[in-house]
């Protein structure tokens, strides 16, 4: 039998769709050592290595543009349409490309999250594209209008041609797909004990008062940090590499550590809407403090399921950036709903994916 391999394309937009693909691609692999995997992306290396502990090849090519953004809450639509059209005016060029990529490698399977050009690269090779998302850049894009609307529509049609989608949880419809599995959350998991993190990071406060900052991999360009000193009992932590020098603030700056590997010394998290991280912090059972995204059609649907499923607290802009924060000692809302959401997203997929090429 012929090595199985797995081509997965991850989107050109933050870090959130790199390390859930990458949580996924990990449990493929502990399911099956043998898959061989191909990573198109422009994600760093390091960051999906951050999950992906076996060899794997990475393809730094971006296959579509998400959200031009100056940070994880600021965007900016005039770049981002003519980088759409950008992707447009070439794709016969780049389906060419990945389809010669795919032929001359065998590649068995196409999964995405998700661009959308890979269900025509997929069909023009002659493999079936899986994809897996809580959201569709349809969606997105179509939400703000005017030029939007004609890259919607298009966006749409790739989907439609999608063999077919996981949908994740905290979903908008996603009815440009044909095919539709749910499935549970997926992400990292933490990967030290807490003695080995206690040690190395002197982490003594109680967890109570013991809270995780993180604002995607974009990071937020103006976070209050001065606010932190209102709070000289508790411990923050961190991973913004420019972070300021506080008493109480551990600004984690190794690459080797995730968010998700410090949550469970946490009380909580405060956030941005993000569906990598509500959904790691779920896992954990680990309630989440998040301030509201303006202008971005996923942010009401991360922040309802968020309400729905997990001790919460939902920020005005003006509560954060320009408050005194009060809200960390304020008691959290439970959630709206007592149904549990499943945590085996990784392992759903990954399952379909090793039946499928093992099949072949």
């Amino acid at each position: 039998m012929p090595q199985p391999i797995l081509y997965a394309a991850i989107t050109n937009h933050g870090f959130g769709h790199a390390t859930r693909t990458a949580a996924t691609i990990a449990a493929i692999q502990k399911l099956c050592p043998d898959v061989l995997i191909v990573v198109a992306t422009t994600a760093p290396r390091w960051l999906l290595e951050c999950y992906i502990t076996q060899d794997f090849i990475h393809r730094p090519i971006g296959l579509d543009i998400g959200v031009v953004q100056q940070d994880s809450l600021t965007m900016d639509k005039p770049a981002t349409l003519e980088k759409l059209r950008q992707i447009r005016a070439k794709a016969n060029r780049t389906i060419a490309g990945e389809v010669n990529f795919i032929r001359l490698n065998r590649v068995g399977l196409v999964l995405a999250d998700i661009p959308p050009i890979t269900s025509a690269i997929a069909k023009a090779a002659g493999v079936p594209c899986w994809m897996m998302s809580n959201f569709g850049w349809d969606f997105i894009y179509r939400a703000w209008g005017g030029e939007f609307e004609a890259e919607a529509d298009w966006i749409a049609e790739q989907f439609s041609h999608c063999d077919r989608l996981f949908r994740l949880p905290f979903h908008e419809p996603m009815s440009a797909f044909p095919q539709i599995t749910d499935v549970g959350l997926t992400g990292g998991s933490p990967r030290f004990s807490l003695e080995e993190l206690r040690q190395k990071f002197n982490l003594t406060a109680p967890k109570e008062r013991t809270v995780m900052l993180t604002f995607g991999g974009l990071g937020i360009d103006r976070v209050p940090y001065e606010n932190l000193t209102r709070f000289p009992d508790w411990q923050f932590i961190s991973l913004d590499r420019n972070a300021p020098n506080l008493p109480n603030l551990l600004a984690i700056s190794d690459r080797r550590f995730r968010p998700v590997d410090l949550m469970p010394f946490c009380h909580y998290v405060v956030s941005k809407p993000g569906y990598s991280t509500f959904s790691e912090a779920c896992r954990l059972d680990l309630p989440v403090i998040s301030v509201t995204r303006e202008d971005f059609a996923e942010s009401p649907v991360l922040l309802n399921g968020l309400q729905d499923h997990a001790y919460h607290k939902i920020l005005e802009p003006a509560e954060f950036f320009s408050g005194n924060w009060d809200f960390l000692s304020q008691p959290l809302n439970p959630p709206r709903t007592d149904r549990k959401l499943p945590k085996d997203g990784n392992e759903a997929i990954a399952q379909a994916v090793v039946d499928y090429l093992m099949s072949q």
